[in-house]
């Protein structure tokens, strides 16, 4: 049963578009008082937490954030400063733009604090992390998997270099992962609650409520990465959905929750994780609707490899590392599925190491890599019709033999030059 559709004629499209409108710009409206806040004081003075360290050849490069807005500075090198710490900080606004303010802006630093303050939850989560772990990668690597803490530049590379980026940054799979672990260490209980005092309930849809409320309470822990953010708010409208007999994987869906997102978080706009996290989707859905009839089997082989080569036009327009280690980018991609929950157990019983030796000689293996931009023609000319293709099967053809192009152009070219 395909269940019907949310919005089924022009007058709601309208009204829907309209309502959404407002909202964003009601929202707009208010990062500009917090904007107009911010530049009362020429010089001015607040708490911020770090979120990253860019480690520098004579300085660091931070990244800051406090309630408000999110900005970067530099400082001199200072090896008592660690993620998650906070500071007090006071800088110059004279030369900070509205737009500077949504994307988050760079400034210089006229002094700064560092504050001895009590350890919260994810500082004290972020320590444990790092105590359980020997090597400087393998503690970012984890810190990124379980609380989306950015990772330094050379495990980026890394990781770029392996075509893997998608796996580090938390989104959709982490979150899959962690409903289903919860889902199952609530039924047990809830079930014998269930059947004693409240058997007329539908128990499915109680234990994805409670699942939802502390899944709510983990995107607050990391502090509402926007891939994580966009998944959790589709977990919300297909429960919405599925309990209204609405049509749940449509692309309407996922034009619903971008809209939703831009319009009550207008800076997510200049989030490039967010539109990763939907292209990643729209082209999930696209796969879905032209080779569903394919068998479990053959899906299950062809689905990463097709995901990872369509995607790859993208990636590069933003990120031109490559390498020959990025066609294990679908076999990884699978092993992952059992790595991930896997090492969250590890971590839950206190054996968080002991995969450790390998994962070192992983990342540390050396990788041959070369530069290569998707040109911005062929970038535009791929987005335009890798969403033709959602109404017109020939565009989805050609959609495929660009892919096709593009990989030999990313791969085969390179090594012939």
């Amino acid at each position: 049963m395909n269940g019907i559709k949310l919005i089924s004629t022009k007058k709601e499209l309208f009204i829907f578009c309209l309502i959404f409108f407002f909202i964003f710009l009601f929202n707009v409206f208010y990062e500009y008082s917090k904007y107009l806040d911010l530049k009362e004081e020429e010089l001015y003075v607040n708490k911020f937490q770090i979120h990253n360290i860019y480690d520098k050849k004579d300085f660091y490069v931070l990244k800051l954030s406090n309630n408000t807005f999110t900005f970067y500075t530099s400082i001199l090198k200072n090896k008592n400063l660690e993620k998650l710490d906070f500071i007090n900080i006071a800088f110059l606004t004279s030369n900070i733009t509205f737009l500077d303010f949504l994307q988050g802006f760079y400034t210089k630093t006229i002094y700064y604090d560092a504050l001895n303050t009590n350890s919260n939850f994810k500082q004290n989560l972020y320590k444990q992390i790092n105590n359980s772990h020997k090597t400087k990668y393998t503690k970012e690597l984890f810190n990124a998997l379980f609380l989306a803490i950015p990772i330094s530049k050379d495990l980026r590379t890394i990781v770029s270099n392996y075509g893997i980026s998608h796996l580090i940054a938390i989104s959709g799979f982490h979150l899959a992962v962690i409903a289903f672990i919860l889902y199952w260490i609530i039924y047990i209980p809830y079930s014998y609650i269930h059947k004693k005092f409240i058997p007329y309930r539908n128990i499915k849809f109680d234990i994805i409520v409670i699942s939802i409320v502390l899944m709510f309470f983990y995107l607050i822990l990391v502090s509402f990465v926007p891939s994580l953010l966009r998944a959790f708010l589709m977990l919300l409208i297909a429960t919405f959905f599925l309990r209204n007999n609405i049509k749940v994987l449509s692309f309407q869906t996922l034009a619903l929750t971008l809209v939703i997102l831009l319009a009550f978080f207008p800076k997510l706009i200049f989030s490039i994780s967010l539109w990763f996290s939907i292209s990643a989707v729209f082209y999930i859905f696209l796969y879905i609707q032209y080779f569903k009839n394919l068998s479990k089997i053959n899906s299950f082989l062809f689905f990463n490899v097709w995901i990872f080569l369509v995607f790859n036009p993208i990636v590069h327009f933003f990120f031109p590392n490559t390498s020959y280690e990025q066609l294990y980018s679908p076999i990884i991609t699978l092993g992952f599925v059992l790595f991930y929950p896997f090492e969250l157990l590890l971590h839950l019983i206190g054996y968080a190491n002991f995969l450790d030796t390998y994962i070192i000689k992983f990342l540390t293996y050396n990788i041959n890599s070369f530069s290569i931009f998707t040109p911005l023609w062929f970038f535009l000319t791929y987005i335009f019709i890798s969403l033709y293709s959602v109404f017109n099967k020939y565009a989805f053809y050609l959609l495929n033999i660009l892919l096709i192009v593009f990989s030999f152009y990313l791969f085969l070219f390179q090594m012939i030059d």
